[in-house]
């Protein structure tokens, strides 16, 4: 997705959720790719800091209620630039999960914004191909046989091969595959539509 909008136009601004639990390999891909494409990256962070992000019992949200932990480290950090931009260009594939085989190419995010997914039909073998072509580097994870990158503590290596779904090395054990991105940030202008 990033190398497709460097090619269209590098002066997009790139918003990176910097959760503040990435693996630092993340941060150091991000750093290189965005000085390779001359992109325009913009760090956004939730207003929370890591050391209150945490239970009762001491031990950090991911652990206990992960759904908050990504609401206040993914969802909440987007939604004051959700209602300053018109649209929202974002890499999602059908191929991916359930709740993005039932997406459209574009739909509304609100009652004057639109999400744009321009590669919601492409599959994995379509994307490793534009990977080659392009030589686009991967990021270094990617090697060390991680399918589906997100935050450290959530983000496990899986044997595609055993479990056959990439996005099952997310939150492993826990029925969720969807941080709240692409589904949260979608329900009240569904839930104003239907009143």
């Amino acid at each position: 997705m990033l190398h497709l909008i460097s090619r269209f136009d590098n002066s997009i601004p790139i918003y990176f959720l910097n959760t503040g639990f990435l693996f630092p390999e993340t941060i150091q891909f991000k750093d290189e790719i965005s000085k390779r494409w001359d992109l325009k990256v913009i760090s956004v962070r939730s207003s929370q800091s890591r050391i209150q992000q945490k239970n009762e019992q001491g031990r950090f949200l991911y652990t206990s209620d992960p759904d908050y932990c990504c609401y206040l480290n993914k969802v909440q950090p987007m939604e004051p630039l959700l209602a300053s931009h018109d649209v929202w260009i974002n890499g999602v594939r059908a191929d991916q999960t359930a709740v993005r085989k039932n997406m459209a190419e574009e739909q509304p995010y609100s009652e004057t914004g639109i999400r744009y997914h321009p590669m919601l039909r492409w599959t994995k073998a379509m994307i490793e191909s534009y990977i080659q072509e392009h030589s686009i580097p991967r990021h270094p994870l990617d090697r060390q046989g991680y399918e589906s990158i997100g935050c450290e503590p959530c983000t496990r290596k899986i044997d595609l091969d055993i479990l056959g779904d990439e996005r099952l090395s997310r939150w492993f054990g826990l029925n969720k595959t969807e941080c709240g991105l692409h589904t949260d940030l979608i329900k009240p202008i569904q839930k104003s539509r239907k009143e």
